[in-house]
């Protein structure tokens, strides 16, 4: 399955509660990105909170955006991407 970098702006800043709500809204995230086939591998959020670089797999860029509209998210830009293994040249 390909693999994508999907980078988002939050004009306000990212704010997921670390509690029971945070949770509840993550796990309905994962929830509706599932009906698509698209699994959100890992996220990193630059210290401002206002943008997030996300790792995901899925079928299409398209499949993302279209879950990323179910999940209330921006998407700014979508891009396939590899993996580089720094240890693979040694």
């Amino acid at each position: 399955m390909p693999r994508y970098l999907v980078e988002r702006t939050f004009p306000d800043g990212l704010n997921v509660p670390m509690n029971d709500a945070g949770a509840t809204a993550m796990g309905g995230v994962i929830a509706r990105n599932a009906e698509k086939g698209v699994t959100w591998v890992q996220s990193y959020v630059s210290p401002d909170k206002g943008k997030s670089f996300c790792i995901y797999d899925a079928p299409s860029p398209e499949a993302i955006r279209s879950t990323a509209q179910k999940n209330a998210l921006t998407v700014d830009k979508i891009t396939e991407v590899r993996v580089l293994d720094p240890y693979f040249y040694r």
